[in-house]
């Protein structure tokens, strides 16, 4: 997979709480959903809950993804290292990482389908 989960920072802050993914590979972050879940320790459940889907964006190989659970406007910022930080918001009202049993999911979903009534 092109991206893959660093981290989960200041669970349960909901002015910090924020997950931050690596860029393995040149992408497009629009290919990828994260969604929540809960976990027993070896098992994730099946029943997922909030979801974000990231818009199209372009990012590059050792570049970071930082999704943000408050509100706030789509930024990046070039780091020292030349690498670049793409900071996405989740615009949730509550914290998403707040118990220990939580877990994230991160899907690649380079097709898909729709279907209008």
């Amino acid at each position: 997979m092109d991206l893959s989960i660093r981290a989960i920072r200041d669970a349960g802050s909901k002015e910090l709480e924020r997950i931050v993914l690596r860029v393995r590979e040149d992408c497009n972050v629009g290919d990828f959903l994260i969604m929540d879940t809960t976990y027993n320790g070896t098992h994730i459940s099946n029943k997922l809950r909030h979801t974000y889907w990231f818009p199209d964006k372009d990012v590059r190989k050792g570049d970071l993804v930082v999704l943000y659970t408050k509100e706030g406007k789509i930024s990046e910022k070039v780091n020292l290292s030349g690498n670049t930080s793409h900071f996405f918001y989740w615009n949730l009202k509550e914290t998403v990482w707040n118990k220990d049993e939580d877990c994230a999911v991160l899907f690649s979903i380079s097709e898909y389908e729709t279907k209008e009534r």
